[in-house]
């Protein structure tokens, strides 16, 4: 099928090429290559993956616990026993654990949260009450705090600007927010911002709750007594152990202050279950809530202030934890100094089959079935890494503390990353580096979806298809590849894209199984094997697909990079950016034009009254110019080297049979290097990708052309102008290397 793909160039003409069979592989490698990705998708094996989850899940295993060590060390004797190099390395972190944790309203009336998941007699490891971490943000700040609750909706920028104009203030307030729209941690630090002295998370039952379908233990969905625990640091300024930036965790690393550490939650913060949540709602009077803050609970949402007092406390052990990250290697034969890298985390906030062990075990079939491969005569040509990090749930610690620790290695060495976290039923989903977007679209052709019989790839074009937008649907239907997602944060990918400037994958199936037990005790064996892929199909698919991209990647001649839909991606990203400052002066002009007429005030509710928004200037014309001719200047290139790639690819690649490619796929590995910033993102250096970031308000939600973003959104126009500039520079760089690959290609094959 792949033969009868004509290349889509990045300047929108169709080229009268044909594509080769595996890219990157001459005709004669390509058919050996298949030869044997073909006998690594028959070994996967779901019971296996059954087994490894009930053993890997069996207990609670969050940092620092004994199961957590001990999954590890059984983890590095899997993968030798595949006839792996494995080591574990340690970190040494700082994780808080609860010492106090006190939720209880004391005006009108009174009622003291549980804070509490009961066990579910018909699930066996949900009563490992002993050790189950309690319900808990980490990195929440201490305190003790008596206060008027007011609700915040989602707890996000625009529902701060709602209260504004509402006339509430959360200034000296306790906060109660629900779960959704943002990365968690955003909720209190915004709420600190405006001068809350405390925050609530809950999770409502519209959004994972009863209204979505039967609760666990009936069905898959959140019961009134489920907590979602999680994380609260500042990770959109960066991720990692707060108290070593920059730098490995490593037993002798210098420290930071718990004082001084800038990613610790200032305010106290606390999550709960609905069942908690309903009786602090309930008890709010004020204004009644707009519609699209109204949640599934049988009260009616209110904002309050008053007359609700809460009183809130919480207290922490802050104690430093080990952790333990497995590393296990096969030496390449050929390249061995050039690393594919592939990692999903094995640590949990309690028991966690779904989030993280669904996407484990998979690869350890990966693992297995690479072992099998050796020992029938395959050899990798470059040397492949597979890792099972600690410490992800907290602050992506096990990942980030590695790349910090092995940082010059991984600039003069690392090909690509490769990450899963999780897995489920349903469609293909993958996010990532551009450049890998034809490679990804290449290899799920190859991959069979297990209840289809499609490919993966035609059941995920139909998925989008079916439930895409307009836009999605047409891209599906006429672009020769489907479009993969930019990356925010949020996983293990984070430190190696966005910190260290590696190629990077995010991929995984998903969509059919829902479900509410996200980050409670409840996300263990017996819910995944009921509500999930309880034939662990779409993980051995999961196996075969990521499997597959790493013998791809591990082998060919030429890496499989391509610069075309990168350029194709950065134009959309353009578009978006100028859109947004026109919609920004619109909207600007309007509110200006209504404030003058009287508007405002002629509809003002006296019984309800609300105040006028402020009158902001009306943006200036940006300079998009120089971007532009940067991505166009991109276009060129990344056509010209699709037409190098083709003429090394003609007469059966012969050409790439007998090149010696070292110095052409040594320009591709920094291909993504030449994206990022030495300085980083304004007020968040850590972050030194240009196009790829976690919103500073949204967390995990990723922003594209991210400070220059952020800062037409802001108003902040003369900063805007300076962070165009630096992206255009950086894809000025990025064609400059694209041409430099060009050019050595051309020579080596010539």
């Amino acid at each position: 099928m792949r033969a009868l793909l004509a290349f889509i160039l990045a300047a929108g003409t169709t080229a009268a090429l044909v594509a080769p069979d595996l890219r990157g592989y001459s005709d004669a490698s390509a058919r050996v290559q298949r030869e044997w990705e073909s006998k690594f998708r028959a070994i996967p094996d779901p019971q296996r993956m059954r087994n490894a989850m009930q053993r890997l899940s069996a207990r609670p295993h969050h940092v620092g616990s004994p199961y957590g060590k001990d999954n590890a060390e059984w983890l590095a004797a899997q993968f030798r026993s595949y006839g792996w190099d494995a080591q574990i390395e340690r970190f040494d972190v700082l994780f808080p654990t609860p010492k106090e944790r006190v939720l209880e309203l004391v005006a009108p009336t009174t009622y003291r949260a549980k804070l509490q998941e009961p066990a579910v007699s018909i699930d066996p490891t949900s009563n490992q009450q002993a050790e189950q971490l309690p319900t808990y943000n980490a990195y929440s700040g201490e305190g003790d705090v008596t206060a008027p609750l007011v609700y915040v909706n989602y707890g996000i920028p625009a529902d701060y600007e709602e209260l504004d104009r509402l006339g509430i203030s959360v200034k000296g307030a306790i906060v109660i927010a629900r779960y959704g729209m943002s990365w968690r941690g955003i909720k209190p630090k915004l709420a600190a911002e405006h001068g809350a002295i405390g925050a609530i998370i809950y999770s409502d039952p519209r959004d994972d709750g009863y209204q979505q379908g039967e609760v666990f233990p009936e069905g898959a969905w959140r019961n009134p007594n489920g907590v979602q625990r999680g994380s609260v640091m500042d990770m959109p300024v960066r991720s990692g152990d707060p108290l070593t930036p920059g730098v490995g965790a490593t037993p002798d690393a210098k420290r930071l202050a718990i004082k001084d550490a800038e990613t610790i939650m200032k305010i106290p913060v606390l999550p709960i279950s609905y069942g908690d949540a309903q009786p602090l709602l309930a008890a709010l009077k004020g204004p009644v809530a707009p519609d699209d803050w109204r949640g599934g609970l049988p009260i009616t949402y209110r904002i309050g202030q008053g007359p609700a007092r809460v009183h809130l406390k919480m207290t922490f052990n802050w104690d430093q934890k080990p952790l333990w990250d497995v590393v296990a290697r096969l030496r390449g034969s050929t390249y061995p100094d050039e690393w594919i890298v592939r990692g999903n985390h094995h640590d949990a906030w309690v028991n966690g089959a779904e989030d993280p062990i669904a996407g484990l075990v998979p690869e350890l079939e990966e693992a297995r079935a690479l072992g099998e491969l050796v020992k029938q005569g395959w050899r990798s040509k470059r040397t492949i890494v597979y890792t099972a990090w600690d410490g992800e749930e907290p602050a992506l610690l096990g990942s980030t503390e590695w790349v910090e620790a092995h940082g010059d290695e991984l600039a003069q060495h690392a090909v690509a990353y490769i990450n899963t976290d999780g897995n489920g039923r349903g469609f293909f989903g993958a996010g990532g580096s551009h450049t890998l977007e034809k490679f990804v679209n290449d290899v799920i052709k190859d991959v069979e979806d297990p209840e289809t019989k499609l490919t993966v790839w035609k059941r995920s074009q139909l998925a989008t298809i079916r439930f895409g937008s307009a836009e999605a649907r047409k891209d599906a239907r006429s672009r020769a590849d489907l479009h993969i997602d930019a990356l925010g944060s949020g996983s293990d990918f984070t430190p190696f894209l966005q910190h260290a400037g590696v190629a990077t994958l995010n991929v995984g199936f998903g969509g059919e199984d829902g479900g509410g037990i996200y980050h409670s005790i409840y996300d263990d064996f017996y819910w995944f094997t009921h509500f999930s892929d309880t034939s662990f199909v779409y993980g051995k698919a999961l196996a075969q697909s990521v499997g597959t991209m790493v013998m791809r990647l591990a082998d060919a001649e030429l890496l499989p990079f391509a610069f075309t839909n990168l350029a194709e991606t950065a134009k959309g990203y353009l578009t978006e950016l100028q859109k947004l400052r026109d919609s920004r002066a619109e909207q600007f002009a309007e509110r200006a034009r209504q404030l003058d007429e009287g508007a405002y005030s002629a509809t003002n509710d006296p019984r309800n009254p609300t105040n006028a928004p402020k009158r902001v200037a009306e943006p200036p014309h940006l300079n998009f110019a120089s971007l532009q001719n940067s991505i166009d200047a991109l276009e060129r290139a990344a056509d010209d080297y699709e037409k190098a790639v083709q003429r090394a690819h003609e007469n059966g690649g012969a050409a790439l049979a007998r090149a010696s490619l070292v110095s052409v796929n040594a320009k591709l590995t920094q291909a993504e290097r030449a994206m990022t910033s030495p300085a980083g993102l304004p007020s968040r250096p850590w972050y030194k990708h240009l196009l790829y970031a976690p919103g500073l308000y949204t967390g995990y939600g990723v922003k594209t052309m991210p400070a220059a973003r952020e800062a037409i959104e802001q108003g902040r126009w003369d900063e805007a102008n300076v962070e165009l500039a630096r992206v255009a520079a950086a894809i000025d760089a990025e064609a400059a290397l694209v041409r430099s690959a060009r050019d050595a290609l051309d020579a080596a094959t010539r």
